[in-house]
């Protein structure tokens, strides 16, 4: 496949096309980072904000330092998360995310490729032109796959939302925001001050 027939499917992508794998993803050979979602292909549509990023590196750094001498590992996009249904073969995958942020606590989802099954907790962070993949479709697929947590932060409006898996299905939290210290179920022991992650952030 050319390169470019094959950048054009990834800017239009629709159903014309058909349902993609992660046996296609590995072939891609793109500039800019995509995901595949139940078979259909999103593409950033450009690099994240500079408070995106002020927001990310704080919690990254702040779970890095929590879980240096455990067992957990922590990683940051891009970094491949591929959620299998039926089966781990790459033909047989048709979901593969890349986190803000993902903390995996079981070894043997770890592999040279990334993640294989659901991390234990997710961090998205919302950027323009993002809100619906994360909010509805990574949504769907985080709680089908069984991640534990779910963190959703705006970051242009100071808040965080949790949502937890509680017998296969999604509770979700009040909305915390700027004065607020919250607790994680699937990384126990780590609080996260919320004051310290949106403090000094110039919009």
């Amino acid at each position: 496949m050319e390169k470019q027939e094959l950048k054009n499917k990834v800017e239009e992508p629709t159903s014309a096309y058909g349902s993609y794998t992660y046996a296609d993803y590995l072939t891609w050979q793109m500039e800019e980072m995509v995901e595949l979602i139940k078979g259909k292909v999103f593409k950033q549509a450009a690099a994240p904000r500079r408070i995106h990023q002020d927001v990310s590196g704080k919690i990254f750094n702040m779970l890095y330092n929590f879980l240096e001498r455990q067992p957990c590992k922590i990683y940051a996009a891009p970094f491949d998360v591929r959620l299998p249904g039926k089966s781990k073969k790459h033909e047989d995958i048709d979901t593969v995310v890349q986190p803000d942020i993902c903390v995996v606590c079981d070894p043997d989802k770890l592999d040279e490729l990334g993640c294989i099954g659901a991390p234990d907790l997710v961090v998205e962070i919302l950027s323009p032109g993002n809100n619906k993949k994360e909010l509805q479709n990574k949504y769907e697929v985080y709680e089908e796959s069984g991640v534990k947590e779910y963190w959703v932060i705006h970051p242009n409006e100071c808040t965080l939302l949790i949502y937890t898996l509680v017998k296969e299905k999604y509770i979700a939290s009040r909305l915390f925001t700027i004065g607020d210290i919250v607790k994680s179920n699937a990384v126990a022991g780590f609080e996260l001050d919320l004051t310290e992650v949106f403090e000094n952030l110039q919009h």
